[in-house]
């Protein structure tokens, strides 16, 4: 007997919830999360979300404010979209229960990097990710047909002439593979920071979306922006914590093993600069001075104003001995947001018919080269709920399953990646597809990729070493230097022949040019 349900929602973050409620009125909806429900990027999300609901800000600043960071590559019709949607989005949010921190009565915005205005919201300080997934669990948690399959690992999508018709998982109980087939299929996996050595995503943040949507043969874009955040917690055998954007808005100043303020040095804007000049600039004074990290300086602050106002980063490093009010904080780059991913429109929907893809795992357009602060969040908000929308309306009212895919087959799962083989690929993207690339530092990674991809692996540490290659593939194709894809050996943004997008396409061998703007 076949497993059906009418829509699949593949992920709990931000995009993937609320997706499942935009499709909540038009049928069964069953959402697959490889972990448990709130475990997703949403949920470790701490500078907030970005949108125009302040007296002093305008739809036109921030729309300004996004393609400007994007450097030249946004796609105006989806910022568009983003930031005059944003507004209703949130309202409908703050409705279904979101609390966002208010003075006086009234929402409280910050600002962090490359934002003209205050528009940023938050929650309990640094904890606004917990509290949106807090608030669409409650809100989905009211649809009687919306199901959570928690700790069941999706392995890939089985299409029919071209058709997206549903996905084999892992089922949690018997770790045998199952499929499950839909009228319609919304992929909200978020990123891909597993990828390098050091990244502040949590563990499930593996990229398995994007794999398994290029396998299928949908159109991914612009693997080559990774986005690197400058200042993850630093500290010898303790995880890359994010010490948030906003620790710098709120008038945070980095300094050298000298005790020297150095970013003025790199931008006039400095601390503020948009995050690919800040982790460039952190990772190239971390060079000249040859130290393992630079410091994040909050000391000359009101000491009460900064535990209070970032407390979960206050508990985390009193951990590690570090007062955040008192001390210098240890920090250094790390991976931290993919700008790239399955290529979509303002509607979510893929090159392949019936499967609609938001947040991270997805490339709208909307963060061109550099993803602008805390425009992410938003982005999930609005974009998971057009993709539901969409999909309610256009999934057919049947589907003819097939077959799940020849790498499927077999009644026991082995699903986990090897540890070996992870460990491997995560050191080739750091040390040779990171901050700073090169043809030369590609090729090698290149290379030794193609190695680890001859080997026997099974269909998740395949997925894994493949999006290894499609980063490093596109950046060996970007001959130049654009917002998060910075080439030593073409420093320059070369507007004539690379302002377009890279499209990756299974069965094209080398990266495709897509439309620029």
């Amino acid at each position: 007997m076949e497993d059906r349900t009418d829509f699949i929602v593949i992920g709990s973050g931000i995009a993937g919830l609320r997706a499942a409620v935009a499709l909540a009125g038009a049928g069964r909806v069953t959402v697959l999360t490889k972990d448990q429900v709130t475990e997703s990027n949403t949920e470790y999300a701490q500078g907030g979300i970005a949108v125009v609901l302040g007296d002093d800000d305008t739809i036109g600043l921030h729309f300004q404010d996004t393609i400007d960071a994007g450097a030249g590559l946004c796609d105006e019709q989806a910022v568009t979209t983003l930031v005059e949607e944003g507004p209703r989005y949130i309202t409908e949010l703050i409705e279904h229960g979101a609390e966002f921190d208010r003075a006086d009565g009234r929402l409280a915005f910050t600002r962090e990097a490359a934002h003209s205005r205050s528009r940023i919201l938050h929650s309990r300080g640094d904890a606004t990710g917990r509290e949106i997934v807090r608030a669409l669990v409650g809100w989905s948690r009211k649809f009687s047909n919306i199901e959570y399959l928690p700790h069941a690992c999706t392995q890939s999508l089985i299409v029919n002439d071209g058709r997206s018709v549903g996905v084999t998982y892992v089922e949690p109980v018997s770790h045998k593979i199952r499929a499950l087939y839909s009228r319609a299929t919304v992929m909200a996996t978020g990123g891909a920071g597993q990828l390098y050595l050091h990244t502040t995503n949590p563990d499930v943040a593996t990229g398995d979306g994007q794999a398994m949507a290029y396998r299928a043969g949908a159109i991914i874009a612009d693997m080559e922006f990774v986005q690197f955040h400058p200042t993850a917690l630093a500290i010898k055998g303790a995880p890359r914590f994010l010490l948030s954007e906003a620790m710098r808005g709120e008038g945070g100043i980095l300094l050298n093993d000298a005790g020297e303020r150095f970013m003025p040095r790199y931008d006039e804007r400095a601390e503020l600069a948009p995050r690919d000049v800040v982790s460039r600039s952190v990772h190239f004074e971390m060079q000249r001075t040859s130290s393992a990290n630079v410091w994040l300086d909050m000391r000359h602050l009101d000491h009460d104003y900064v535990r209070n106002r970032f407390p979960k980063i206050h508990h985390t490093c009193q951990l590690y001995n570090i007062d955040i009010a008192r001390d210098l904080i240890p920090v250094s780059p790390a991976a931290h947001y993919t700008m790239g991913g399955v290529r979509t429109d303002t509607f979510g929907r893929t090159s392949i018919a019936g499967l609609y893809a938001a947040g991270e795992v997805s490339c709208t357009g909307v963060h061109g080269a550099n993803r602008l602060a805390s425009n992410s969040l938003l982005e999930g908000l609005v974009f998971g709920a057009r993709a539901g929308e969409a999909a309610t309306v256009e999934a057919p009212a049947s589907i003819a399953p097939a077959p799940p895919p020849d790498w499927d087959y077999g009644s026991e799962a082995d699903f986990t990646i090897d540890d070996g083989t992870r460990m491997e690929v995560k050191r080739i993207m750091w040390d040779r597809v990171g901050i700073l690339r090169s043809e030369e530092t590609l090729k090698e990674a290149l290379a030794s990729l193609e190695e680890i991809a001859a080997r026997p692996l099974n269909t998740r540490s395949w997925n894994f070493v493949t999006l290894a290659r499609l980063v490093a593939e596109a950046a060996l194709a970007r001959c130049e230097s654009r917002g998060a894809h910075y080439r030593s050996d073409f420093p320059e943004r070369d507007d004539e022949h690379f302002r377009h997008h890279t499209l990756q396409q299974r069965g094209h061998p080398t990266p495709i040019q897509g439309e620029g703007e």
